[in-house]
């Protein structure tokens, strides 16, 4: 992406609606992308999949059932929550408590499919999120599993990101510094992948989204390819 490309985006819509919606599977770099993207454009900033695992967390700590669907979802409904809406800052809190951490522990990440296709469940967290998005005028990047057909189809640009197993393989290790095993990160990734795709598809896009493939670049690479994707359809339109 050329400077002069990179100097115009943060001005672009100014005043007007501008949702980025991303969508993807585990270890395609959404969280980091999508941050740095909303960084660039001056936008707010949203990772739903936080939502998801501070319900669970908030559910094991409580020790509810899993299984029981009506007490997941009851468990949504009550759920203090406040997350970082700022590309600048990380913060997930549960009734006060700083859990920004603790919800990226194995044992949340080996049960949050549980809780992430309770529908009672993700119907109440939807309705949370399009609440943030209202809140923020619109103007928010907001990345996950089902933003672009879901939570906010009416984005003004949809976007897939993908990247091969290996790839997404490799980038959840780094991420996690080294901190889990082989089987660990299969469960992270494609395990739970397999399991949350019972109730949305995020590995196709649906009409109207872009893929962007990823498993070639680097991090840099792909925020410049997210963004070219970002002022491309705004052309268009």
């Amino acid at each position: 992406m050329t400077q002069e490309l990179l100097d115009t985006v943060p001005a672009l819509r100014i005043g007007r609606p501008l949702v980025v919606a991303i969508d993807g599977p585990s270890g395609s770099g959404k969280s980091s992308v999508s941050k740095e993207v909303a960084r660039r454009l001056h936008l707010a900033y949203l990772d739903t999949g936080a939502m998801y695992r501070a319900l669970t967390w908030f559910c094991v700590t409580s020790g509810i059932d899993l299984g029981d669907a009506a007490a997941v979802e009851q468990a949504a409904r009550d759920l203090v929550l406040d997350v970082s809406t700022s590309p600048l800052e990380e913060y997930v809190r549960v009734d006060g408590a700083d859990v920004t951490d603790a919800i990226r522990e194995p044992a949340i990440s080996s049960a949050v499919s549980a809780v992430a296709t309770t529908l009672g469940a993700r119907t109440e967290l939807i309705r949370r999120q399009r609440a943030i998005i209202e809140k923020h005028h619109r103007r928010m990047v907001v990345e996950g599993r089902d933003i672009t057909t879901v939570v906010a189809p009416g984005a003004e640009v949809r976007m897939l990101l993908t990247a091969s197993e290996e790839a997404r393989l490799r980038r959840r290790g780094i991420q996690l510094g080294g901190t889990q095993n082989a089987e660990q990160l299969a469960a992270q990734v494609t395990q739970r992948d397999a399991k949350d795709s019972t109730v949305v598809n995020f590995t196709q896009a649906a009409d109207g989204v872009v893929t962007l493939d990823s498993s070639e670049l680097d991090f840099a690479e792909t925020v410049d390819a997210a963004l070219v994707i970002v002022t491309k359809v705004l052309n268009r339109d």
